[in-house]
């Protein structure tokens, strides 16, 4: 397998390596042969988000690198979960956990290869904690813990004064077993996750070096956020979900398509594949003419497809383009014009065809009256599926149905509404 030397290089221009152990040493076993190396998901929801995937994508370049991943997504961890800032976190039962883990590894597969000579392998912590003791639990593993680094954790000092539970407080000696497990069962050396991990990324390090006397690595990507320093990943509707059931691939798109102009840059060397000269070629576009929108439409067409693929993409874009430019509806389908038309106002639920086009626009909240809908019409400003609408007196039938459930109204230039016919 022939390796690529300067992965490394391209890790740190990207700004994907945020805090590390030796990166010397790193680089030089990087070098000398495909590395082992693990990154682990917790099923805390029924979906992975925008933060699992800079992890996604972060293994995917380790393995286009000519190196071999582990990827773990804990059925044991994910029935404790994480310590976070926020306070303790609800329980979820054995059997939501196992319903998670499995929408988890499906979502993770298609972005690896599970072939060759680096190929990924899928594990879960709950098959190496499941059957172990409380006693052997204690001995092998928390007798190489110190009480008094655990208390110097951020999080940990963060949670001490409203309250942190054993369960949450030991969370990092199960995560570090994880590194100890796979170090010795798969010859892993190398761990990676978001910098909000490193207490735990270091814990395993540490584990395997008092346990095994062995060096091993670990590094910690940043945490990505907006212009003013919050956070990334949340939406009005909540987190930027990786499932297009809990998101609709449209407005995966229009997220990243709205990118603030002082990120945009960033978020290419994070989130895609572009390569240094493809990405400063964008940002001197985006820098010169912004209002082009260049970099933000690349990161929304390349981010897109990487999650749902080449065909959602073009019909978002069909479905864009159309609802905007005047082009073929039929072309984006049913299915993303929803979620487009959604985006701006309720669609208007009927039970079937039958009312006049001057009904629709005012039951679609396109106008306020009869009236003013007969206007609208009359002064050419009313359209059917982007067909200017003559006769106010117009009914649509079924071959105006798009994908035989679905009109698309709009009123002037920018003003839609959908009508789905149940």
């Amino acid at each position: 397998m022939s390796l690529d030397p300067t992965l490394l290089d391209d890790l740190e221009w990207r700004g994907l390596i945020a805090h590390s152990t030796d990166l010397d040493a790193l680089r030089e076993d990087l070098g000398e042969g495909s590395v082992h190396y693990y990154v682990g998901f917790d099923p805390t929801a029924p979906s992975l988000h925008m933060g699992n995937l800079l992890q996604i994508v972060t293994a995917m370049r380790l393995q286009r690198a000519g190196h071999t991943p582990y990827v773990l997504v804990g059925g044991a961890t994910g029935l404790i979960g994480d310590p976070r800032d926020s306070g303790e976190r609800t329980l979820n039962s054995a059997e939501t956990v196992r319903d998670w883990v499995e929408r988890v590894r499906r979502q993770i597969e298609p972005f690896l290869s599970f072939d060759g000579a680096n190929a990924a392998t899928m594990v879960n912590n709950l098959d190496w904690t499941a059957g172990l003791s409380t006693i052997d639990f204690l001995r092998d593993i928390g007798k190489h813990f110190p009480v008094n680094r655990m208390l110097a954790r951020d999080t940990v000092k963060r949670r001490l004064e409203s309250g942190i539970s054993y369960t949450e407080f030991s969370y990092i000696l199960l995560q570090s077993l994880d590194y100890l497990n796979l170090f010795r069962t798969h010859g892993v050396r190398l761990q990676f996750g978001g910098s909000d991990q490193w207490g735990n990324l270091t814990g395993g390090v540490e584990l395997v070096r008092r346990s095994e006397g062995a060096t091993v690595h670990a590094f910690a990507t940043p945490l990505v956020t907006k212009a003013d320093g919050t956070k990334y990943g949340k939406t009005e509707g909540g987190a930027l979900w990786l499932d297009p059931e809990m998101m609709s691939p449209y407005a995966f798109y229009q997220f990243w398509l709205n990118a603030e102009d002082e990120k945009v840059g960033e978020l290419l060397r994070i989130f895609t594949f572009l390569t240094r000269a493809e990405i400063e070629a964008l940002e001197a576009e985006h820098a010169e003419r912004p209002f082009l929108r260049a970099g933000q439409r690349t990161l929304a067409r390349e981010v897109t497809t990487l999650v749902h693929g080449a065909d959602e993409t073009a019909r978002i874009e069909a479905a864009s383009a159309a609802l905007f430019g005047g082009g073929d509806l039929r072309a984006a389908g049913a299915r993303t014009l929803d979620a487009a038309l959604s985006t701006a106002r309720p669609m208007l639920e009927v039970e079937s065809l039958g009312a006049t086009i001057v009904d629709l626009l005012v039951d679609a909240g396109l106008v306020k009256s009869k009236g003013e809908a007969r206007r609208a019409v009359a002064e050419g400003g009313a359209y059917l599926n982007n067909e200017r609408v003559e006769d106010p007196d117009l009914v649509p039938g079924p071959g105006d149905l798009i994908d035989d459930q679905l009109l698309v109204l709009r009123r002037g230039k920018k003003s839609f509404a959908g009508v789905r016919v149940r």
